[in-house]
């Protein structure tokens, strides 16, 4: 018998409040399926605090705990630290926050967390905004993308800064493992939370989840949208392992205007908007290329 790439567990049940197409959904389905039931999740305030549906109802098939905005380094650092104390050292624990909660207001908590090196999973469910709260920006909205307080006018008003990066800043921390991850290829989500499990340390997941809320777009289209992400190099999937970064899938380019012009919130942007930011997420890429060589070499250097 042909063993499935995927594990076959189902610890996700139907009937969560998200809404049609939201790639959060789809990733939490997929990392508990690779971290399996002695998982312990703690969620903040975001999406999935909504999600789970109102209690006594949860759509989640393991304990949760839900905690402020600010606090899932600190949250999910106590939970590991109460289960160290009952022995019970097997368990995952996984916090679980968007891209708000993890970029902007829980970044104290997190850095706190990486610099301690707490055993625990750290997942940033990334849909570029706040999405619960009215489709505010965040610190991982990226540039030439509209947001209710990055509106399209006159002005251009529309967001200038680019996407915080997040895996590079908790790398930073000298932490175990810290990967970038799309729902859109579910092999190498599974792969990379399995190894996640595995290794001891704080661990930090950036997982690219669509939002047909907040992009303005069909929810039909989520799959689709995470695939191009990639693909035009967005969204790169890449790990960096005890400092040393790989990228795990370098496919065939596609245009960043194939990706941008399928979002309601991209659809101001002029040719010239889309050549700046296509040239923009061109250096990104070599720049992630040659981190990819450095640290390859320095490891070299290291053992020889």
């Amino acid at each position: 018998m042909v063993k499935l790439p995927i594990p076959d567990i189902e610890l996700m049940s139907p009937g969560h409040t998200g809404c049609q197409g939201c790639g959060a959904t789809m990733a939490m389905r997929y990392a508990l399926k690779a971290l399996g039931k002695r998982t312990i999740v703690s969620i903040p305030a975001c999406c999935w605090a909504v999600m789970p549906g109102v209690w006594p109802n949860n759509c989640l098939q393991v304990p949760l705990l839900y905690t402020p905005f600010a606090t899932t380094g600190a949250s999910i650092s106590g939970i590991r630290a109460a289960l160290n104390a009952l022995g019970e050292e097997d368990i995952v624990v996984m916090g679980w926050a968007g891209d708000g909660g993890t970029a902007d207001i829980g970044l104290q908590a997190l850095s706190a967390a990486a610099e301690r090196n707490e055993d625990v999973i750290y997942v940033m469910y990334d849909n570029e905004a706040y999405m619960n709260t009215g489709i505010q920006r965040s610190g991982a909205t990226p540039m030439g993308a509209w947001t209710t307080t990055t509106p399209v006018g006159t002005t251009k008003f529309w967001e200038r800064r680019p996407k915080k990066p997040m895996v590079d800043i908790v790398a930073a921390h000298r932490v175990p493992y810290a990967a970038t991850l799309s729902v859109a290829y579910p092999e190498d989500f599974v792969k990379k939370f399995k190894k996640a499990k595995e290794i001891k340390g704080f661990r930090f997941m950036h997982v690219y989840s669509p939002c047909p809320t907040g992009w303005k777009t069909p929810p039909e289209l989520t799959p689709k949208l995470a695939r191009l992400a990639v693909t035009s190099r967005a969204f790169p999937l890449y790990e960096v392992e005890y400092g040393r970064y790989k990228i795990t899938m370098k496919p065939k380019k596609t245009p960043l205007k194939e990706y941008l012009m399928l979002q309601g919130r991209f659809k101001h942007l002029t040719e010239e908007d889309i050549e700046v930011l296509e040239k923009a997420v061109e250096r990104n890429w070599q720049e992630l290329l040659l981190k990819e060589e450095m640290t390859a070499r320095m490891e070299e250097l290291y053992n020889e």
